[in-house]
């Protein structure tokens, strides 16, 4: 589709399209609230179905579109079968659906500049365009923008062959992190004492193992600590802060196996309320995105901070431009504040000002991924289990398809079971009880999550 200028179809969209437009009563106590929208929701994962479940709540919701979207978010309006990293097949659709604004649920539509298309045509989108989302994208310049905004991280080399890269890992003492430095779904990264295991991880990432991702690998000081993961929304200018969620990144109980995109989280993380939220927001986010915006690239979207809590303090290891996965099926069923009023607020550049209230629930997380997960997920299982019901519980779907009139397996993480509870104890029991309902052949998930 032609969006140039001086297009016509374009410049009349640009016309109907202000941002001003989605904001009405601005100046009314209490918020700033958007008049009925028509949102479109990119991805079709267990992120995205949690998002759109929050959105679906929303009085000023008037449609949801996803793109691909999946069985569950089917449920809660219509799907569009289009690639969400495509974006002259993003705009057709946010133009023949009279799309009000595009939420951006995965890394890869953001990566593909789908933020910017939407931006040149004048669509709201809450999304950071590609030159921001390099703080994803690319390991290399999230570290060189944190060194630049004074933010604590471990050091790092880069190397863009593998003899250098051996040579390095000669010379350095273990545990070894090494990390494909662009996207790899997750699974880019390697934390080992084995040197010889290090020097492999080096071959097969310049082999071609993560494709281009691979093309840089980054060489990173091991950091010791626990995580903690602490997530934003940022206006271009303003980050208005979420609360903390802790997630389980390797397949297996006791933290051992491969990496995984997450097989768990939770939220409340004890110890870590308001207070780490905010010294979290203006030490280490804040000052990232300054850093951005003085070099022409304002951020306006979702930010992940993933934190190291170090001896000597709290460290970042990386910023991803979305909110997590796992992380925020459990943190969405405990949000009191509406999502689509932050949003607005958000491309309307007006999140100053604004709180997030969350209720006392706690929420548990267990994902449940497919056999062969990580490297080889076997798919077109049939899942049952889908009709539970129960008000401890949610289902969020992720890697699901509808074959006739059953649901099957179509990914490696397949469903999060998200239980909910007065405390962690009752919020645990809640999802594994849940977990139990929910079957389909060679079923795989850790059983200690959260304990």
């Amino acid at each position: 589709m032609e969006t140039s200028s001086g297009d016509t179809k374009t410049s009349d969209i640009r016309a109907a399209y202000k941002l001003a437009d989605l904001a009405v009563g601005r100046d009314r106590p209490g918020g700033r609230y958007p008049r009925p929208v028509n949102v479109l929701l990119l991805g079709g994962g267990g992120r995205e179905h949690a998002i759109g479940w929050k959105l679906a709540q929303s009085a000023h919701l008037t449609r949801l579109i996803s793109a691909p979207g999946n069985p569950g978010l089917a449920q809660l309006g219509s799907t569009a079968p289009i690639d969400p990293g495509d974006p002259a097949a993003v705009l057709e659709l946010a133009f023949s659906e009279s799309v009000d604004v595009v939420v951006i649920g995965p890394e890869a539509p953001l990566a593909a500049g789908v933020a910017d298309a939407l931006g040149d045509a004048a669509i709201p989108v809450f999304g950071p365009v590609a030159a921001a989302a390099r703080l994803e994208t690319s390991k290399t310049f999230a570290k060189d923008i944190m060194r630049r905004a004074g933010v604590p991280t471990g050091g790092s080399e880069t190397f863009a062959a593998a003899d250098p890269a051996h040579a390095h890992l000669t010379k350095a003492s273990g545990p070894y992190v090494i990390k494909a430095d662009g996207l790899a779904a997750g699974k880019g990264v390697l934390v080992t004492s084995d040197l010889d295991e290090a020097h492999a991880w080096v071959d097969d990432c310049f082999s071609g193992r993560f494709g281009t991702a691979g093309n840089l690998v980054v060489i990173e000081e091991f950091l010791d600590g626990d995580e903690i993961s602490v997530f934003g929304l940022c206006d271009g200018t303003d980050v208005i802060g979420l609360r903390p969620a802790r997630d389980y990144k390797r397949l297996a109980d006791g933290d051992r196996g491969p990496n995984t995109g997450g097989m768990g989280s939770f939220t409340p993380v004890p110890g870590f309320g308001d207070d780490f939220v905010a010294d979290t927001v203006e030490q280490m986010i804040k000052p990232v995105l300054d850093v951005l915006a003085e070099d022409g690239v304002p951020y306006v979207g979702f930010i992940y901070a993933g934190l190291m809590l170090t001896a000597d303090g709290p460290k970042v290891l990386e910023f991803n431009c979305r909110l997590g996965d796992p992380e925020t099926q459990a943190l969405l069923p405990t949000m009191e504040s509406d999502l689509l009023e932050l949003i607005t607020a958000c491309v309307n550049g007006s999140v100053r000002g604004m709180t997030v209230d969350w209720t006392d629930t706690h929420a548990v997380n267990v994902v449940l991924a497919a056999k062969g997960y990580p490297e080889a997920p076997v798919k077109g299982d049939t899942i049952s289990g889908l009709d539970h019901s129960d008000e401890d519980s949610v289902v969020f779907q992720a890697g699901t398809a509808t074959e006739g009139s059953r649901t099957i397996t179509a990914g490696g993480r397949v469903l999060s079971i998200v239980g909910l509870g007065s405390d962690l104890d009752a919020a645990r029991d809640a999802a594994y009880a849940g977990a139990a309902t929910l079957d389909f052949a060679g079923k795989q998930y850790r059983t200690d999550i959260a304990t």
